[in-house]
């Protein structure tokens, strides 16, 4: 008998040490989930006003076990409510951030709509319903499609401008012109002009180098240019998966920009290109610190704008995930769309460089895995000379974000297109919009 009850004693034992290795080597994965549900139920919630955070969970198995509970300050993510839990703090002015504490913030910058001439626009009604914008907008909706097939399209909203109008708008059910979206990598972009205002008042250059303290090897050749193109050279891997880099800098590193400066040289600096969010949320937590840290958006971008939906989140140092989190309503991405096109001018004023944006827009010339990428931007025109889309316009460039975000400039057309919405497995049609709507508006 004793005997017996040595061998279950030894096989319980056995069974639970299995149990507890497997969770910790499961861990990285699922606090990855863990973070994403927490992250995400507390910015849908407090950021985008929304009551459905649970339908912002792209397709993967650890869903149906993923829990989240949202509190007056933020959210939490966990497994089953017990495991891996992860925790997000909502600050007003700066949206979510993923930390075992509240963040450490500086009072943010008041930022009024009052610059911004589309906050207040007349939905347009002329355009819309003129037979062809009409039939645009429709196939954007998926109007032709049987319900499974339009949710899975998931568009939530689309803005036109033309000539500095508003001249198109509409939305799904749900989301209003004054609902915030997550644009996800489109925030890359805003980096651009972000490094463009620094440019512009000589406090940075695009050849500046020894950007980090630390890097006294041959990283401190990486220059602001090549973070900014992503030929930075340094070691990355933006697959979402257990263990990878990206995942790792999201949801396990509170200090992201010091978690990518520690990663070694892959390539000699400028001489391959990689996708790379890291080198984005790498740059900014060079630039940030001395420029309001996590205000460093609101003070130099989105007050002179007047885009006062805008936020981009902090990680748990301060530093703004440039590279992610940034957040407004498709009319204040829009705002930056025109921005652009009228080469960083302003009401009147000039915010960027002369020439910043045709110098931005160019398709970068070196080996690696990305074609049509010039400084934080795709554009249709490659370094050969041959369209990515050749039924879109050469001069064409854009903004694009996981899950289907887009803004799309055509300077030859005077035009802006934003699409937003939640897109993880289909065709999100952005491309035959834009088509649409030249044909359509001439």
């Amino acid at each position: 008998m004793r005997r017996s009850r040595w061998i279950v004693l030894v096989v319980l034992g056995v069974v639970v040490l299995a149990v507890v290795g497997a969770y910790w080597w499961q861990r990285p994965l699922l606090l990855t989930g863990t973070g994403y549900a927490a992250h995400n139920a507390c910015a849908v919630t407090h950021v985008a006003g929304r009551d459905d955070p649970e339908t912002d969970l792209p397709p993967n198995p650890l869903v149906p076990v993923l829990r989240s509970t949202v509190t007056d300050d933020g959210a939490s993510g966990s497994v089953l409510g017990v495991l891996a839990r992860q925790r997000a703090w909502f600050t007003p002015g700066f949206g979510c951030t993923l930390a075992d504490a509240p963040p450490t913030l500086p009072t943010p910058t008041e930022v009024s709509d009052a610059a911004n001439p589309f906050s207040t626009s007349a939905v347009p009604l002329a355009p819309d319903a003129s037979p062809e914008v009409t039939a645009a907008l429709d196939a954007a909706f998926g109007i032709d499609l049987d319900g499974e097939a339009r949710t899975a399209l998931g568009t939530r909203g689309v803005v036109v401008l033309q000539g500095g109008e508003l001249v198109a708008e509409r939305y799904a059910d749900g989301f209003t012109a004054d609902t915030p979206q997550l644009g996800w990598s489109m925030s890359k972009s805003l980096t651009n002009l972000l490094v463009g205002r620094l440019v512009h008042d000589g406090e940075l250059t695009l050849d500046q180098d020894h950007l980090r303290p630390e890097w006294t090897d041959e990283r401190a050749d990486i220059t602001v240019r090549q973070l900014l193109d992503m030929t930075s050279g340094l070691q990355w891997d933006e697959t979402y998966d257990l263990g990878t880099p990206i995942t790792r800098m999201l949801y396990l590193e509170p200090d992201m920009g010091s978690y990518v400066a520690s990663l070694p040289l892959a390539h000699e600096p400028g001489t391959y290109q990689q996708y790379s969010s890291g080198s984005i949320t790498l740059l900014c937590s060079v630039i940030a610190p001395d420029h309001g840290g996590a205000d460093f958006p609101r003070q130099e971008l989105f007050a002179p704008l007047g885009l006062s939906t805008m936020v981009l989140e902090p990680d748990g140092v301060g530093t703004p995930v440039c590279a992610s989190y940034g957040w407004g309503t498709p009319r204040d991405w829009a705002a930056l769309g025109q921005l652009v096109l009228d080469d960083g001018v302003w009401n009147g004023e000039r915010l960027l460089p002369e020439g910043w944006v045709a110098e931005s827009v160019v398709d970068t010339d070196v080996d690696g895995q990305e074609d049509g990428y010039g400084l934080g931007w795709w554009v249709n025109q490659l370094a050969d000379g041959t369209l990515r889309y050749p039924e879109l316009p050469a001069d064409a460039y854009w903004m694009s974000g996981h899950d289907g975000q887009s803004v799309y400039v055509v300077p030859s057309a005077d035009l802006v297109v934003v699409r937003m919405g939640f897109t993880p497995a289909a065709d999100d049609r952005s491309v035959p919009l834009v088509a649409d709507l030249l044909t359509a508006l001439g």
